[in-house]
């Protein structure tokens, strides 16, 4: 006897249970509660990304993969490159897609080490990598040289967490970046939070008022190219960039 197939409503179910979570104020006090705490262990230092680290949070991982997946992007720019591991991690998503695409990865300052990691890894052979400020002309210049016509093309911003730097780079980045491809704020948990309760480990404290999601909400002002995927964002409990993954829905 033939089982009933449920892929449809179960997929429908995802999407409701992710836009109720969403609205879901007290269980999202809870995940930044709990994000803090884990804090004090370096939580988002602590995984790798096959032997390289990524610095990112699990749920921001899959959620970028779901991405990455659903709209096929062919060229990937990240900013803030550090050690690597998010850069291959997408690099080796477009490769098991069968795409041929590339990940631009930009840094401020790409230590030598970090590059020798980088360019040795089985991964590598479609990342570019280019050092200099995200959001000098000099820099965008390279940045917009490596982008074939025809590109479809999805950024994720995820250096300095300054709100006046990022809103450079969401004006800079969210130009290049595709309609129906996502524009990924990094770190807008970061306006969650106060300066009593601001993560103490880091060599620049970043709390509500001067970081990613004020940015994200000065940009949202200013154009309407971009919009918050509900779906997407409402299940990003447990991560450093809830809010910040953002499609854009016009050419």
């Amino acid at each position: 006897m033939a089982t009933r197939d449920d892929r449809a409503e179960f997929a429908q179910h995802q999407k409701t249970q992710s836009r109720e979570l969403g609205k879901d104020d007290q269980a999202f006090a809870k995940s930044l509660d709990t994000v803090l705490d884990l804090d004090r262990y370096d939580y988002s230092y602590l995984w790798n990304w096959m032997g390289v680290p990524i610095i990112q949070m699990p749920a921001d991982i899959m959620a970028t993969q779901e991405v990455v997946w659903d709209t096929k992007p062919t060229v990937i720019i990240e900013t803030g490159v550090a050690r690597g591991g998010s850069v291959l991690f997408m690099a080796g998503l477009l490769k098991m897609m069968g795409i041929e695409g590339k990940v631009i990865g930009v840094d401020i300052d790409i230590r030598a080490h970090n590059r020798e990691t980088i360019e040795s890894h089985p991964l590598s052979d479609n990342v570019v990598l280019i050092e200099g400020g995200s959001v000098d002309e000099d820099t965008l210049a390279r940045v917009r040289a490596e982008i074939p016509e025809g590109a479809r093309v999805m950024a994720v911003l995820d250096s300095d967490h300054s709100r006046a730097h990022v809103l450079a780079e969401c004006r800079a980045y969210g130009a290049l970046v595709t309609e129906g491809c996502f524009l990924v704020v990094a770190d807008t948990l970061a306006g969650h939070v106060t300066e009593e309760n601001a993560p103490k480990r880091r060599s620049k404290l970043w709390f509500a008022g001067d970081e990613p999601l004020s940015a994200r909400d000065d940009y949202l002002a200013e154009t309407d190219r971009f919009e918050v995927d509900e779906v997407l964002n409402g299940k990003l409990v447990i991560s450093s960039s809830p809010g910040g993954y953002l499609r854009c829905v016009k050419a």
